[in-house]
């Protein structure tokens, strides 16, 4: 049973990511100042903070295993430094084909000075709104990890999600390590939204999906 605080704590959350969201259709024009109040409350009532994702490879293990896992990954309706922190296992657009998804970690954003250690290689700071992601597993070359190292910083903007919560079977599963800030937000959202056994149950079908 979920507490009274961790209720009060997931209700701020969905407004907050209502208001959020609503202020980006503002901002972007696909609403009008008239239209705000009503795209709060669509968004506020309306849909999950969560959705499910399949994710299969080597470059993320040990933290998803290497042969496939359903991943519980929290929206963002604002992919910046306020949302989203160094040390988040995100959900990004593949920089070499945008329809496909990458999972990786978020190693730095903007401001950070980045230094290689290949001393050939001059040190360059990440721009605004640039960030850089690398693979856990740390075995992997950069070609393999297909990560930063091979294609460079990449737009916060690409990123569309933070993972919460991993399944690999209905028997192996758990939260997944992500920065301090974000695993205190992502607690109350984890306690009411996470239903392990609707994830069992869809862990084939998104495979199936996923790998046609």
């Amino acid at each position: 049973m979920v507490s009274v605080s961790k209720w009060v704590r997931y209700m701020a959350n969905k407004l907050e990511y209502s208001l959020s969201l609503s202020w980006k259709g503002l901002e972007g024009g696909h609403i009008t100042d008239i239209e705000v109040g009503d795209s709060v409350v669509k968004n506020f009532f309306q849909g999950k903070l969560t959705y499910l994702h399949w994710n299969k490879g080597q470059e993320m293990a040990p933290t998803i295993a290497e042969e496939g896992g359903t991943l519980l990954v929290r929206k963002l309706p604002v992919p910046d430094p306020t949302f989203v922190f160094v040390g988040d296992v995100v959900v990004l657009k593949d920089p070499e084909k945008s329809e496909n998804l990458l999972v990786r970690r978020l190693a730095a954003v903007e401001g950070c000075e980045m230094v290689s250690k290949d001393e050939k290689d001059e040190p360059f700071v990440l721009e605004k709104d640039q960030c850089w992601v690398l693979a856990d597993n740390d075995t992997l070359k950069p070609k393999e990890a297909k990560d930063s190292r091979m294609f460079g910083p990449v737009p916060m903007t690409d990123i569309v999600g933070r993972v919460i919560y991993s399944l690999r079977t209905a028997v192996d599963h758990g939260p997944v390590q992500n920065s301090y800030f974000s695993m205190r937000r992502d607690s109350s959202v984890l306690e009411v939204e996470l239903d392990v056994n609707e994830m069992a149950r869809n862990h084939k079908g998104l495979q199936k999906t996923s790998t046609r």
